[in-house]
């Protein structure tokens, strides 16, 4: 079917240079390009308000609330003072006119002038003036309002006896309440109609106020912009669309979002333009998802295989509702005869492994390898141990691979690979090496997939199986909240492991200062002494002037003053140490031969010792909140009670408290994920977000809009259940605003 041409989205003042906007020029356009991105007139209009300041409300001077973030007033000016340096008064008036000092004015010293005094005010010389101070009085009481900037405007215009509207944020300074550098208007007239008007805010920078584009001047190029634009406005969306979920036009929610007349007005142009982000977001990703899952062959795989239930039925525990769920759902996409995408979500501790494992025995019944790479050494060896031991009931051969394994071990692996004889390999990096070459890679695993580039995951899915992509189940145990998941990964199925095995039991967290080491000490004697084993972990490997933080090489050695040898063993791991040193320490460790081990994050995740129960985690205020739950996670997979111990510095910041009280509060890693973005924005995320989202968005939130996202994904799958190429005329808006620069990202969906 042949492509209908696109509509003239943007015409010529939407598409003129930002510099022609009356009130712009060449040096404001240039701020306004650097600092926002603004380039022509139609991105102006784009650019929203964070929130809005409701105009219409005047409060009396003596009910105005001193921490307020901004108040309104209608004032009268009684007098104004130009100070110079010192607090000396340069010049003063009243509405009678010139002041000159005697002390008869109550706060400033003052008399009636003489007429010398009168004509002095031509000769003023403001380059002396430091500010300007302005007394105001609406009937309750007075104000004073203080200028270092326009002073010479501000003197001109604010004359006694005048009325002004003033509106500003107020503070107290020596014991004076004033009001610094207030916006000023005409006073609003009994039945005059006027004030009743929402003023929206939008994101400033410093450099943008220096270069005289304030909030009222950003007001005012905002009116300019959608005066000369408006008219030019194209709808994006279908009729049939805004019928069906009850949408205001463009037009009306460019106006309002900007100049809102009312909150009903502002909350209808608000839902227009959020959902219309969200729904043309997520219809860009399902439209992907649908021509992959249509094009894209996939290995069949209807077998499940003796092996597989030969493991299943030796597993010592019943796996959980959840982890049973999600493996029905791996196989019916294996099942399809389409490339399976699929995205594992699964908490610290709650059985991904398990699933990766039997979802390879899968592969392995049906004439298929399968690989499970991991993003560290330290994991990779975790996963080989522990899926080892899953497969001694099976005829399965597995193996490791990483960047330490010898030569000749090196070479009986790739002739096991090439051979078939190895249905399962488990590695690092070292997988995707020219070398590595496999008889029929039919199942690719990543685990922590946001460490590895997008390039190296390409050259493992290259590896594919008689010109058939490999099937990909992608593994995080960074629980990711649900709005985000769905955009981050809206291409991909998602599976979530919601659901904790028996058996394992809760980890007490408690949060503590520096003060309190010693009897944090004598608790870790405690634990050491009744067999148990001890996580210390710190943020800096070495010394940094720049941190104040307790970094790992100081800690070790207060830890060893601290705990002697004998009776008490350390062991140490961080980044710096080669790969044999570090299999060293973790095994002294994991054998039991070393009580406490000192580490950075490199312990982070895959690491696991059932016998340690503490968890210490010093500077704790350093950390993310999901890698402090990573860590967290490392203890409580025994059958001991298990601790973790947070110890902050002295000076901490609101938000760092907050997120350390977050942790202490709850182990639910979905419920820490959630909040964590409501606190710190998705763009914050560790290990979610590494290469941002698929695109900017400009009004709606990940963090507050979780409804109108779920709204808008689901009717962008209505929408393209019945049109999956959007060819049909009624949806040519949609075809012609996914063509758009912004939605033309480089396909990666075929590799996750």
């Amino acid at each position: 079917m042949a492509q209908a041409a696109e509509p003239e989205m943007y015409t010529r003042e939407l598409e003129s240079d930002i510099q022609y906007l009356p009130g712009v020029g060449p040096k404001r356009a240039a701020l306004l390009r650097s600092e926002l991105g603004v380039a022509r007139i139609g991105d102006l209009i784009r650019v929203y308000p964070f929130r809005y300041i409701d105009r219409s409300s005047v409060q009396r001077i003596a009910d105005m609330p001193l921490d307020a973030a901004y108040v309104q007033i209608q004032a009268r000016v009684v007098r104004t003072l130009l100070m110079g340096a010192g607090g000396q008064i340069i010049y003063a008036r009243d509405e009678n006119g010139a002041l000159r000092g005697d002390g008869s004015v109550p706060g400033y010293a003052s008399a009636r002038p003489t007429e010398a005094d009168e004509k002095a005010v031509g000769s003023i010389k403001f380059n002396q003036v430091k500010r300007l101070c302005v007394i105001v009085d609406d009937g309750s009481g007075t104000l004073e309002m203080v200028f270092f900037k326009g002073i010479r405007y501000a003197f001109d215009r604010l004359q006694p006896g005048q009325t002004f509207l003033f509106f500003g944020k107020p503070s107290v300074f020596n014991g004076h309440v004033n009001m610094v550098h207030p916006e000023i208007d005409n006073p609003i007239l009994p039945g005059s109609g006027t004030g009743a008007v929402m003023t929206g805010v939008y994101n400033s920078t410093d450099k943008l106020r220096n270069g005289g584009i304030t909030g009222k001047v950003m007001n005012k190029l905002m009116l300019s912009a959608l005066n000369l634009t408006l008219p030019e406005v194209k709808e994006t969306l279908p009729d049939y669309i805004l019928k069906e979920k009850g949408l205001v036009s463009l037009p009306y929610a460019l106006q309002h979002i900007h100049f809102p007349t009312d909150a009903y007005a502002l909350q209808k142009a608000q839902y227009r333009l959020k959902f219309e982000e969200l729904f043309l977001l997520q219809l860009s990703l399902l439209k992907q998802k649908y021509i992959r899952s249509r094009h894209e062959r996939g290995i069949p795989m209807p077998l499940v295989g003796k092996d597989f239930n030969d493991c299943y039925h030796a597993l010592p525990y019943e796996l959980t509702g959840a982890q049973k769920r999600v493996i029905k759902e791996i196989r019916a996409d294996l099942m399809s005869g389409h490339q399976m995408n699929r995205l594992l979500q699964g908490d610290v501790g709650s059985g991904k492994t398990m699933v990766a494992v039997l979802t390879a025995l899968i592969a392995v019944a049906n004439g298929c390898q399968a690989c499970i790479m991991a993003p560290t050494e330290v994991l990779a060896q975790q996963h080989f141990a522990n899926i080892s031991k899953y497969l001694r009931p099976t005829s399965v051969q597995v193996a490791l691979l990483t960047g330490s394994t010898r030569t000749a071990e090196r070479r009986a692996i790739h002739q096991g690979l090439e051979d078939g004889s190895l249905g399962i390999i488990v590695g690092t990096h070292a997988l995707i090496e020219d070398t590595v070459v496999f008889r029929r890679l039919g199942l690719a695993i990543v685990d922590e997939q946001h460490r590895f580039g997008v390039d190296q995951r390409a050259r493992l899915w290259a590896k594919n199986a008689d010109g058939i992509p490999p099937h990909v189940l992608v593994m995080t145990a960074t629980p990711i909240p649900r709005t985000l998941a769905m955009t981050l990964y809206g291409d991909l199925s998602i599976s979530v492991i919601d659901e904790m095995p028996p058996g394992r039991k809760p980890v007490e967290t408690m949060l503590i200062t520096e003060r309190r080491r010693v009897a944090l000490n004598r608790f870790m004697r405690d634990q050491i002494a009744l067999g148990r084993q001890v996580f210390v972990v710190y943020p800096l490997i070495f010394e940094s002037e720049k941190l104040d933080y307790k970094n790992l090489e100081q800690g070790y050695e207060r830890m060893v003053h601290d705990f002697p040898f004998p009776p008490y063993k350390l062991a140490i791991v961080h980044g710096q140490q080669s790969a044999e040193e570090k299999k060293f320490n973790m095994d002294a460790f994991a054998a039991g031969r070393a009580q406490i081990l000192v580490s950075t994050t490199v312990i982070e995740v895959g690491v696991d010792v059932p016998n340690a129960s503490v968890m210490v985690i010093e500077s704790a205020e350093r950390f993310g909140l999901s890698q402090l739950h990573q860590l967290r996670g490392r203890v409580g997979r025994g059958s001991d009670k298990s601790y973790c111990i947070l110890v902050k510095g002295d000076k901490v910041s609101k938000e760092s408290q907050k997120r350390l009280d977050l942790l202490c509060s709850t182990e639910d890693g979905f419920v820490l994920a959630e909040e964590d973005m409501k606190m710190r924005g998705p763009g914050d995320l560790e290990g979610t977000q590494q290469s941002g989202l698929p695109i900017s968005l400009n009004i709606a939130s990940l963090a507050k809009d979780g409804r109108i996202l779920s709204d808008a994904r689901e009717y962008a799958d209505h929408v393209l259940s019945r049109d999956p190429m959007l060819e049909s005329p009624e949806n040519q808006l949609l075809a012609a605003e996914l063509r758009k620069e912004k939605y033309q990202k480089e396909d990666y969906s075929k590799i996750s």
